[in-house]
């Protein structure tokens, strides 16, 4: 009988990543907006750590309308350049720029008749990938599901979306559930899936 004893050691000790790790990452998300905008917060992250897009989470939050796609894809060239002056969030240009672009690209996949959740989910088969790492070392940072929802994202026009910032994204939502089997939250996720 597996003992789940030992949290998986990529969040350390931080209180916030402790959190993060035992209450929101693995757990399956359904929910279209709460998916763009994880989508958009894992682009964010590209070249820094988690930790940090999650200690300005709120900030995010506050600045992109709580990533109510519709209000994001109105903005202007003038919210960008607020957006640039914001010391709450990172204040990259193609990131700001990829945020909002995302928002466009989201709303015509509706105009399409696609649900966002559903064309994300479609690259696991509707189902949470089960791992079973014994060890942080053997989890990878790309994988063929990655690779094809990157590849599908961007041929939408979608930024910011190269397959290991999509892996984050699967991980992080739950469409794999990477927590290593020894820890608490490896069996939360499996039966949240089942």
């Amino acid at each position: 009988m597996t003992q789940y004893t030992e949290r998986c050691p990529w969040c350390g000790t931080d209180p916030l990543y402790v959190h993060y790790h035992d209450t929101v990452w693995g757990r399956p998300e359904y929910d279209d907006q709460a998916l763009f905008e994880k989508l958009c917060l894992d682009g964010q992250q590209a070249g820094l750590s988690w930790i940090t897009i999650l200690r300005k989470q709120q900030s995010y939050r506050d600045a992109y309308a709580n990533f109510d796609p519709e209000t994001v894809a109105r903005f202007t060239e003038q919210d960008q350049q607020r957006l640039l002056q914001n010391p709450g969030i990172i204040r990259n240009r193609l990131k700001v720029r990829s945020v909002i672009n995302n928002a466009r690209r989201y709303l015509e996949l509706q105009e399409q008749g696609i649900g966002f959740s559903s064309f994300l989910w479609q690259f696991v088969d509707h189902q949470p990938i089960q791992n079973t790492w014994q060890r942080f070392e053997e989890v990878p940072a790309i994988t063929k599901e990655s690779e094809a929802m990157s590849r599908a994202l961007k041929k939408a026009g979608f930024t910011f979306v190269g397959p290991t910032i999509v892996y984050a994204f699967m991980q992080a939502t739950g469409m794999v559930n990477d927590h290593l089997v020894q820890c608490p939250a490896y069996q939360a996720c499996f039966e949240m899936s089942q």
